[in-house]
């Protein structure tokens, strides 16, 4: 398994938004993605560097691996 690269909210939300997420609401420094036939949506932290533990759970709430989420980096 590769390790997590640090990442701010901004990267993340780009990342994720390429593997088909979209931008529905920003809530104070927290931005809120949603996908189309997904029942979670994801709340990302809108700061310089995301936990990795933050990171690890967002991913794993996008039923992705953390391989598929490099990857799409």
């Amino acid at each position: 398994m590769a390790q997590l690269p640090n990442l701010s909210g901004k990267e993340v939300v780009k990342v994720f938004e390429n593997l088909g997420w979209k931008f529905s609401r920003q809530s104070g420094s927290h931005i809120v993605l949603t996908k189309d036939g997904e029942m979670a949506s994801l709340s990302v932290p809108n700061h310089k560097a995301v936990a990795k533990g933050t990171l690890r759970s967002l991913i794993r709430a996008a039923n992705l691996t953390i391989d598929e989420f490099i990857e799409a980096i």
